[in-house]
């Protein structure tokens, strides 16, 4: 579905990437977890366009996407919702969610059914049903967050990329992100996932990648990581 092979990547003469790879398989969840400064975000920003990766190959379904424009990455059915939200902040969220689906709605992605997901958007996210025809620069920091997970899926994206979901968060809001994605997995939807608490990421992905300095140290089955000593030790805060 999504592959990433010896990806190098930065801003300007900083070298940020180091040649990681990874893998998102059709259906599932993979989480990339690492401290700050590590280069998660980096990688989504490469992935999705908004950088230019220096070296290495990045495919969707098979065909090479690395070095296009973002809206043309996005037509192939890449999604995504950034760390910091950057929700249309004078738009409603209505309208909001309809620009995510713009590319189906201009006949560079295949059309479906807009109206239909557009209300069962609006069902996998009831605080945003409430807030409709609420301008987006008015909701909480958890409601834009919701407002840029769900704008991502109305593309009807191959993949959906989700960088720092609960960023700024209460707790009790990072819970009800987590059970969003938890239902998104249930759907089918494929994910990466970049996440500060790692110990949520790995709960709810099926596989996972420690990104240290800029390379991948170590990478398994979620499960597995959960329970590797030197993960608990740096991320998971030994006793978890």
């Amino acid at each position: 579905m999504l592959t990433i092979k010896n990806l190098e990547a930065g801003y300007g003469k900083v070298h940020v990437l180091h040649g990681i790879s990874l893998e998102v398989p059709k259906g599932k969840v993979v989480t990339l977890i690492g401290s700050n400064g590590a280069g998660k975000t980096t990688t989504m920003r490469a992935i999705s366009g908004m950088i230019s990766p220096t070296a290495g190959e990045i495919t969707l379904n098979g065909e090479r996407i690395d070095g296009m424009e973002s809206f043309s990455i996005a037509k192939r059915g890449l999604a995504h919702s950034p760390e910091g939200r950057r929700v249309f902040a004078t738009m409603t969220v209505t309208d909001n969610l309809t620009l995510g689906a713009f590319p189906r709605l201009t006949g560079s992605r295949p059309k479906g059914d807009v109206a239909g997901d557009l209300g069962r958007a609006m069902d996998l996210f009831p605080r945003l049903k409430e807030r409709r025809n609420q301008l987006a620069g008015t909701l909480s920091g958890g409601e834009q967050q919701m407002l840029a997970m769900a704008r991502a899926v109305m593309l009807n994206p191959e993949v959906v990329l989700l960088d720092e979901p609960s960023m700024g968060l209460a707790p009790i809001l990072v819970e009800e992100v987590f059970k969003i994605i938890a239902n998104l997995k249930s759907q089918g939807v494929t994910m990466l996932l970049v996440e500060q608490f790692a110990a949520a990421a790995l709960n709810v992905a099926d596989y996972g990648y420690v990104l240290e300095n800029g390379r991948i140290s170590v990478h398994g089955e979620a499960s597995r990581l959960k329970n590797d000593p030197a993960v608990k030790a740096a991320y998971l805060g030994g006793g978890h």
